[in-house]
């Protein structure tokens, strides 16, 4: 018990040196790669989100999703990754070999879907190589370019409204 809180505790320095030494890019390029992180957990359909893709124009190769759960083993066949807690070690390091490719994979958006206040899914999202990123939670505004104040289970509202700024930022 007490090593888990050592971990969470580097887990959050780590946290915040990735928010501190983050790069904001200025250029408002077309979004031609889509990277998702989002909480199984909350969602009732994962279909839902899938659409997103279709709806900016982006290609099937050049999008991903992929989820966290708060189970202790991912037993859920969604057909895309599923991590838990136990795939990220002290200081923020990746175990899990899909998620650390999907780190390093350099999108020109991520979507940051959830609505918990979990270190694992802010740190994923920080250590993620996007140049934009899209989230819904509003603990923390370092950690996200463009924030949707939503509800959560409104997936169509956020669709529309994601498509709305985009639009406005001429992101697509």
């Amino acid at each position: 018990m007490i090593l888990k809180g050592f971990k969470e505790k580097s887990n959050k320095k780590y946290f915040n040196k990735l928010l501190v030494n983050r790069k904001i890019s200025s250029a408002s390029k077309r979004i031609e790669s889509l990277g998702v992180i989002l909480n199984i957990d909350e969602i009732s359909s994962i279909e839902a989100i899938e659409p997103i893709s279709k709806l900016l124009n982006i290609k099937p190769n050049s999008f991903k999703i992929i989820a966290f759960t708060a189970a202790a083993e991912a037993k859920i066949d969604a057909g895309y990754p599923i991590y838990t807690a136990n795939d990220i070690g002290w200081g923020g390091s990746i175990k899990n070999p899909e998620l650390e490719l999907f780190l390093e994979t350099k999108f020109d958006a991520l979507i940051s879907y959830y609505f918990v206040d979990n270190l694992d899914l802010k740190l994923l999202t920080a250590a993620t190589k996007a140049d934009f990123k899209i989230g819904v939670l509003q603990e923390e505004p370092r950690l996200n370019d463009l924030i949707l104040n939503i509800n959560q289970g409104a997936i169509e509202v956020f669709k529309s409204e994601l498509l709305k700024y985009l639009s406005i930022l001429k992101r697509i």
